[in-house]
């Protein structure tokens, strides 16, 4: 214990250290006197309704006990929840859902092993009609951001608690800095949007969003990061369709907030760039436009 650094003696009295309360006892919330638990909201709907009544569908579950049952634990009760198949959504509509389970169990293990367990908050998972967010206490560590996370590798906060965990039978992970790419690469083999990464006042949300992703969006994004801009005439090259309709689906993305149009050298020479990093913003306001439509934008 003293070796893997899980241990430390004070006046010859040998005590665990925090990464070995959270591993191995059956209450570290108990022992540390902080909250250590991963907690479950399902929702009813695409947003939470903070009226008298609140839209849960259910209690809050409440999962605790050392991390490795944790994540189990929540990933079990998570798939349980969304494997129902078709639900009816508060619109009368049935909601299907596509979550990848790779991807799901993915962000529940990071939320679990690089969380901040200095902060005094439970990991939150909360459920809706068109998407799963997992909320994690403490921001990323090191240099990387919203806008690097895809292909920032590996970089622990919880160097033991990792190191202490793949070191289990199944363990939830392999420390090989390839949990988010996969995240990434998974989604968009399954045609689904990326996961959406944005940063809280002192936590991280990853939100995935049951909703196909539109094919033109993977070519016009990444004609944009090639060439930093596009204009509606290379648009109508791109996807083989009209100025008008070149039109129309550059105004779209511009009221979601995906792209901002500069228009500093007139309105027939507009070109369109990528929204800045408010990633929360954005996503926001793909939830409210989607929220407002019975089905996913045709672009």
């Amino acid at each position: 214990m003293f070796r893997t650094g899980l241990a430390r003696k004070e006046n010859d009295v040998i005590l665990p250290t925090r990464a070995a309360i959270l591993c191995f006892a059956e209450d570290p919330s108990g022992i540390l006197s902080s909250k250590t638990a991963v907690r479950v909201f399902h929702y009813a709907g695409t947003r939470i309704e903070h009226g008298a009544v609140p839209n849960l569908l259910k209690p809050p579950k409440t999962i605790t006990g050392p991390l490795i049952k944790q994540i189990a634990d929540a990933y079990a009760y998570v798939i349980n929840e969304i494997a129902k198949g078709l639900t009816l959504a508060k619109s009368g509509f049935e909601t299907v859902h596509r979550y990848p389970t790779r991807v799901i169990r993915e962000a529940i293990t990071n939320a679990v092993i690089h969380r901040d367990y200095h902060i005094n908050r439970d990991v939150h998972i909360r459920i809706f009609d068109n998407r799963i967010e997992v909320e994690s206490p403490g921001l990323f560590p090191g240099d990387i951001t919203t806008d690097t996370i895809e292909f920032a590798g590996s970089f622990n906060r919880n160097p033991l608690i990792v190191n202490c965990l793949r070191e289990f039978p199944e363990p939830p992970n392999i420390d090989a800095g390839e949990g988010v790419r996969m995240m990434f690469a998974t989604m968009r083999a399954e045609g689904l949007y990326p996961p959406f990464y944005f940063s809280r006042r002192d936590s991280i949300v990853v939100l995935l969003l049951n909703e196909e992703r539109p094919p033109i969006w993977e070519q016009v994004s990444n004609w944009i990061d090639r060439n930093g801009f596009i204009t509606n005439g290379q648009l109508c090259r791109i996807a083989s369709v009209d100025t008008l309709k070149a039109s129309k689906m550059l105004k779209k993305w511009v009221d979601m907030e995906m792209l901002e149009v500069d228009m500093s050298k007139g309105k027939k020479n507009a070109c369109y760039r990528k929204a800045g990093s408010a990633a929360e913003r954005k996503f926001i306001s793909l939830l409210s436009w989607l929220s407002d439509n019975k089905k996913s934008p045709s672009l």
